[in-house]
């Protein structure tokens, strides 16, 4: 159990450092245009899915679902997060942010992530079994 939770921390490690650093060195040394705005948003992203990989690689490891949920679907999960984080500021930057709109991208985000299990939870894995003789 530790190990699986363990070898997402390099990952998440990873993206904060560059998320967070280059979210703080966009806001103190470069000015506001086209191009800043999308890197601001680039590393905001990263930032938040580093921070939240480790908390959806627990809830995964204790809530386990069928089927369980694999790295490469932990790794969604936690860039909804920052999908969520960049949508909000983004809304938050043409004054259009309201606690309502937050609720409804933030449901709309979760019955994504329940389709999403849905489908794979839908594929059929025919177990193998050896021939009888």
């Amino acid at each position: 159990m530790q190990k699986f939770l363990a070898s997402f921390w390099p990952t998440a490690i990873v993206l904060m450092v560059v998320g967070w650093g280059g979210l703080l060195s966009t806001i103190l040394f470069l000015t506001p245009n086209g191009g800043t705005r999308w890197l601001f948003f680039f590393t905001l992203v990263l930032a938040v899915t580093g921070s939240f990989l480790p908390l959806v690689a627990y809830l995964n490891q204790h809530f386990p679902g069928e089927p369980p949920a694999n790295r490469l679907v932990i790794l969604r999960q936690a860039l909804l997060f920052g999908i969520y984080a960049a949508a909000l500021a983004w809304l938050q930057l043409g004054r259009m942010l309201t606690p309502l709109v937050a609720m409804l991208i933030l449901v709309g985000l979760i019955i994504i992530e329940l389709l999403l299990r849905l489908r794979e939870r839908s594929q059929w894995k025919p177990k193998m079994s050896s021939p009888e003789s």
